[in-house]
């Protein structure tokens, strides 16, 4: 744990370390935040970039819920309710096609039948293809649908789906380090977001730590990083 999320921080800190800690680095799982793409690049430039699966369905689901309620407030004047069919397929939307239930499928069919929800139902589809992609048996074939689709939404889509241009434009952007997950499957730094997720809970229950040391030191032990010191076998 460093203070600040920036490219400087991360960059002092990769400089911090010996030659033989760099050089050992073959990969590096990042979110979409580019200042982590440029002091990789920088202070290790021979391993590759990864923008891990984790965070680039994030990616889409994000543009599906900023459509939802852009449609939403569009179409009711307010915010969802909890009786509106937008609001109520929050979660169904988020659903991967494969795993939905019966009851899921004829949710999503009656919202879709509405004419006024199709910006919802074309960002969906979008946010499918991707999952598509990743959970694809064949790792070339899966590769080559996450390509066609970043192409698809780099031109020729409507000005309306403002959510899937601003997607477009990040996935072209980003596109090496999207797609060189499939020449180093398994790499993901979901892991770490889990370990966050208790961290961020912790600082919130703890109403913040001004000190870093102390919240490090707070930290090892809701994760168990003191454990090989609390728990040595006593001495016979």
């Amino acid at each position: 744990m460093v203070e600040g999320r920036s490219k400087a921080a991360f960059k002092t800190w990769l400089a911090d370390r010996d030659d033989a800690f760099r050089d050992a680095v073959e990969v590096v799982a990042m979110d979409g935040f580019t200042g982590f793409k440029t002091a990789a690049a920088e202070e290790i430039p021979d391993a590759v970039t990864v923008m891990d699966p984790f965070h680039v369905v994030r990616l889409a689901g994000d543009a599906l819920d900023r459509c939802r309620r852009r449609v939403q407030l569009a179409i009711h004047g307010h915010r969802g309710f909890r009786d509106d069919p937008l609001y109520k397929s929050r979660r169904t939307l988020h659903t991967g096609a494969d795993l939905l239930t019966d009851k899921q499928s004829d949710r999503l069919r009656a919202l879709f039948v509405d004419d006024a929800h199709v910006e919802v139902e074309a960002t969906w589809g979008v946010y499918q293809r991707m999952i598509a992609a990743y959970r694809h048996e064949d790792r070339q074939r899966g590769r080559e649908l996450l390509e066609k689709l970043i192409t698809d939404l780099s031109a020729g889509v409507p000005k309306v789906l403002t959510e899937l241009t601003a997607l477009g434009r990040t996935l072209k952007k980003r596109a090496t380090d999207v797609l060189a997950y499939f020449e180093r499957p398994g790499t993901s730094n979901g892991p770490t977001e889990a370990l966050n997720g208790r961290l961020e809970h912790l600082r919130g229950s703890a109403l913040g730590f001004r000190n870093l040391t102390n919240y490090i030191a707070r930290s090892l032990l809701e994760t168990g990083g003191f454990r090989p010191q609390l728990l040595h076998p006593r001495l016979g």
